[in-house]
């Protein structure tokens, strides 16, 4: 009767866990999340907004997450070469980011290295592009995908939850450059 109760139990289990990892196994090795926005202001106001880690405060949602986070800010004042690195609470977790490419008023190339909750390793870009007295602003973030990140994926919309904040904060962003 154990036997058969573990049998049970272990087909039950098994099975939609093998299924599960069979699944995350046919994923992408890379991914991409990405949104956009047109911001009804020239591009070189929200460039600026972006290149300088210290507005952050100011339009970025994952501030928001977490007042008491800690933020140190070397390398150059702005631009490329400019870091940013914090340590907060689960919701934030600690990282870094470098801008490594930046190409006024149009692009910004960042490498974004996450430490906790998980360690990973990415590269976020804004493009800006102009379009009358609108701006059409790109957020996106990209890189490989480690078989633990395809599992993931498997059971949550990491593009949903991810661009959700970067929605909120091309909306942000778009607030604080139209006034």
């Amino acid at each position: 009767m154990l036997k058969t109760i573990a049998l049970l139990v272990a087909v039950f289990i098994g099975l939609p866990l093998v299924a599960l990892l069979a699944y995350a196994a046919t994923k992408p090795d890379t991914f991409r999340i990405e949104r956009s926005a047109r911001i009804e202001a020239p591009p070189e106001k929200i460039f600026a907004l972006i290149n300088d880690f210290q507005n952050w405060t100011a339009w970025s949602p994952f501030e928001m997450k977490d007042p008491d986070m800690k933020r140190i800010y070397t390398g150059a004042p702005i631009g490329k070469g400019a870091i940013y690195e914090w340590d907060g609470n689960g919701d934030i977790g600690a990282g870094r980011m470098e801008i490594v490419e930046a190409v006024p008023p149009s692009r910004i190339r960042m490498k974004l290295d996450f430490l906790k909750p998980m360690e990973a390793h990415n590269m976020a870009e804004f493009h800006m592009e102009r379009d009358g007295d609108m701006t059409e602003v790109t957020w996106a973030m990209y890189g490989k995908q480690p078989f633990i990140g395809k599992v993931m994926s498997s059971v949550m919309n990491m593009d949903k939850m991810i661009g959700g904040e970067f929605e909120t904060g091309l909306a942000n962003l778009k607030s604080i450059s139209e006034n």
